[in-house]
């Protein structure tokens, strides 16, 4: 599995942090960009790229960020064969659902709902949402999470790549 990365511009440090540490991990990582501060660099070209490459392969992964993550998963989601899910702040434990629906105390359940559930093979963070130590584990949580193995939720995902065709 590769692991494709992209950003807008105010995103350029903690992309190339998230990156090391997806190398030192042991993971293939492809920088779409953006590569530097840039001000009036508009964030579809970068995001654009990253979905490019995983609506291509759609196993592999992407992982883009923003400041809210909410535009730049809307581009992602442009795209055929991507599912990109939108992660900015740990759930309250009190409100969070397991895969099993009962109540978790786990803060990240989900994103391994949107794994489990919806295949997602891109993950939007908001990092103005969201304290970069929990970004890290954020996206260890999501990589770790397998594909959809129940037959109800692949049902799901089929009915919603036939969308795409229509």
């Amino acid at each position: 599995m590769k692991i494709y990365l992209a950003t807008d511009h105010t995103g350029v440090d903690l992309k190339n942090r998230v990156k090391e540490f997806l190398e030192k991990e042991g993971y293939d990582v492809e920088d779409c960009g953006a590569y530097d501060y840039h001000k009036e660099d508009d964030y579809p070209d970068w995001i654009g790229k990253a979905a490019q490459k995983v609506s291509e392969n759609p196993s592999d992964r992407g992982i883009i960020f923003g400041g809210s993550g909410e535009g730049e998963s809307m581009v992602a989601n442009k795209f055929h064969n991507v599912r990109c899910a939108l992660f900015y702040s740990p759930a309250l434990p009190t409100h969070a659902i397991d895969a099993e629906g009962d109540k978790s105390t786990d803060p990240f359940e989900i994103l391994k709902l949107t794994r489990m559930h919806n295949g997602a093979n891109m993950l939007s963070i908001g990092f103005r949402f969201i304290k970069e130590e929990d970004v890290f584990k954020a996206i260890k949580v999501w990589l770790d999470t397998p594909d959809p193995t129940e037959e109800r939720h692949l049902r799901r995902i089929e009915k919603i790549k036939k969308l795409e065709e229509e």
